[in-house]
């Protein structure tokens, strides 16, 4: 006989239902425009990282779309407690989706729109510690998105296209540039390392201001490694002794190689470096150190 499969709890529009029983109108903007907005939030046995940082930007998000934030920071946080809970807890990210609501096609958005949300949680997938030990590789692309990079916007086909462009050339990731300035990832951040010192992409509207990457930069800065928030050239990149990718479920995984040639110089070449094992160590010390999200751990039980 077989088992039955165990769909997870999800959270719709203030209510908690299996994910089977969830609906979402056709006519919702965010299913024709893609007229929304997202984050996604890691929790480590209940203890979010940044959690507060992600609804804050989550905020900026709906601002720059017009979006009216249909929840405080505190329901936000009560809501996102309570769902891990119902899904058992462990190490989660936490979807959440806001779009603008149902309305006849029209591009227009019509005034007084009731938001769609929208919650589930999914197994934290970091990478493998293969990953981190022997790092990945990146083809260089031109970054032909839309100009509100700084928007985390649920209309990605830019990043889904940019990404599958990487895998046909054979790379795990892409390593975006735009007037021959390095931009980002498909779905990261990207930092470079020369001479000791980390080079870190402005964040404008031609980058995501990753919850992560501002991480990184603290965490640099406190331990006294040298950093520059500047414009970084495609020449520069070629040049680099170390490449980082950051993001939230990512965290900080080395880049050893772009379009098939080794990063980095000599013996060290197209291997982690000294500057990312620091980084890694850091941050591993910073997730050890998460205070708990209180409410998680009570409800479960």
């Amino acid at each position: 006989m077989t088992q039955a499969l165990c769909l997870p709890t999800v959270f719709l529009n203030g209510e908690y239902m299996p994910l089977e029983n969830a609906r979402i109108s056709p006519l919702d903007r965010g299913f024709i425009f893609g007229d929304g907005v997202y984050e996604v939030i890691p929790y480590y046995d209940g203890r979010g990282l940044r959690a507060k940082e992600h609804l804050l930007r989550l905020q900026r998000s709906m601002d720059e779309l017009y979006l009216t934030n249909p929840y405080p920071i505190e329901k936000w946080e009560a809501a996102i407690n309570e769902l891990i809970a119902r899904n058992g807890g462990g190490n989660v990210g936490v979807y959440i989706q806001v779009t603008r609501g149902v309305a006849k096609r029209d591009f227009p958005p019509p005034a007084g729109l009731t938001p769609t949300v929208f919650m589930m949680v999914n197994p934290l997938a970091t990478p493998k510690p293969e990953i981190y030990a022997n790092g990945i590789s990146v083809a260089s692309l031109d970054d032909n998105r839309w100009l509100k990079c700084h928007v985390k916007s649920t209309a990605l086909l830019g990043a889904v296209l940019l990404k599958h462009e990487s895998s046909l050339a054979g790379a795990d990731e892409a390593i975006m540039f735009r007037d021959g300035y390095l931009t980002e990832s498909s779905a990261s951040n990207i930092a470079a390392v020369k001479n000791g010192v980390i080079l870190c992409p402005p964040m404008d509207n031609l980058i995501l201001a990753g919850i992560t990457y501002v991480l990184m930069m603290e965490l640099a800065r406190k331990a006294g490694m040298p950093l520059e928030v500047r414009r970084v050239s495609r020449k520069e990149v070629r040049a680099a002794d170390e490449l980082w990718i950051l993001s939230s479920t990512k965290e900080v995984v080395p880049i050893v190689s772009v379009d098939g040639k080794p990063v980095g110089h000599g013996a060290e070449a197209g291997k982690p470096g000294p500057m990312f094992k620091k980084m890694y160590e850091l941050f591993q010390n910073y997730k050890r150190d998460l205070p708990p999200a209180a409410g998680i751990a009570s409800a479960a039980e």
